[in-house]
This record gives C-alpha cells, structure tokens and sequence, in this order.
C-alpha cells in the first residue's frame, strides 16, 4: 500500500449529503476484482449522462476538478452497501483524501486499508473548506498527516483527529497483509516450533 505522508492538491466540493456506495461506485462495476480500472466508474451516474458524454454541471467533470486529489464532502459519506470497490474507485481516479463531518463505518475502515485518509471535521470547519473547495483552479489544500492539519490557500489551519495505530498504519503504507509481513520471523519461528512439536499435524 502506498504511504500517505502529506499531499497538497485540488479539492473537489461535493454538497451532497448521504453519498452511498452505489452512487460511488454502482453495482454494474462490482464484476471485478482487480483494484485498476474504476476510475473511470466513479460517480458515473452522475458523471455521464444516458447517452455516455459528460455531464458538463458533475463536479469532476470541471476542468478545474478534473485532476482533484482531494474530496470535500457532506454529511454521512459512503454509506449503504459494504463495497470495497468504492475506496478503490476513489483511489484510481487519484483522490487519496476524503474530508466529511461523518462516515459509514465500512467505509471508514475500507478507506485506510487501501491508502485513503478519511478526515472528520466539524460542521464549521466543513463549510471553510467547502468554500476553499469551491474556488476552481485555486481550489488547493495541503494535508498534513504527520501534524494532523489542514491548511487552506489562505493559509488557515484545522487541526483533525485520528486514531494512533491508523496513523501508524498510513504514514508506513501498512494493510493488513503488510502488518502480518512484519511478524513473519516470528511467524516462521512458531510453525518450525509447532512442526517440532507437533509433527503429525
């Protein structure tokens, strides 16, 4: 998993509360499981319109959001459905950061095992940054997850929370496999015990 340090891009606004999964990612795109190549289905109901262009009034498909890192969105954030493909089409697209006032737990947890840092702020630290978010080209944040921080292009600052061994896990690129890869001397050590002992097993 890719390490989250720190990461300056363009946020996107999107003032839409309750964004479940299916509107993330719909259930069309759910026949694979590779991680790549749903990018291109993220938010597509609202992206395309029925014929397949781009609906020019969908966020991301601003020419100053085409390229966001960052999502600045409403109210209860990816609930519904426990599809891991929502954080994976997050992710593909090139959004590695998620700033709501709530999540879907799922989701929440989903979002960390694949390199996503989903931050949650107050109502009134939200509708800063949705502001800043909605500036177009100068739509920039700088996320600091070291100091815990937000700055705006103005240069304010919010501070947000995380749990510590989350934290850990992000800054070192860690999921569960990386995690289990760090005990694996003492993995190796306990079979080769377990086979001495325990042969017939």
């Amino acid at each position: 998993m890719e390490k989250f340090t720190s990461l300056t891009g363009v946020a996107a606004p999107l003032d839409i509360r309750n964004v479940d999964t299916d509107m993330i990612i719909p259930k069309q795109y759910l026949k694979t499981i590779k991680r790549t190549g749903l990018g291109t289905g993220l938010f597509s109901e609202m992206r395309y319109k029925d014929d397949g262009s781009e609906n020019p009034d969908f966020v991301l498909n601003k020419p100053a959001y085409r390229h966001a890192q960052i999502l600045v969105a409403e109210d209860n954030f990816g609930c519904g459905s426990s599809r891991e493909h929502a954080p994976w089409a997050l992710l593909d697209f090139g959004i590695r950061c998620v700033i709501s006032t709530s999540f879907a737990d799922i989701f929440y947890n989903n979002c960390f095992k694949n390199g996503i840092l989903p931050i949650v702020v107050s109502p009134e630290d939200l509708a800063k940054l949705m502001d800043d978010a909605s500036r177009g080209a100068n739509a920039t944040l700088s996320v600091d997850l070291e100091a815990q921080e937000i700055r705006g292009p103005d240069g304010g600052v919010i501070h947000f929370d995380i749990d510590p061994f989350r934290k850990h896990c992000l800054l070192n690129g860690l999921d569960d496999i990386g995690l289990s890869l760090q005990k694996v001397d003492e993995i190796a050590a306990f079979e080769k015990k377990e086979h001495a002992e325990q042969p017939w097993l």
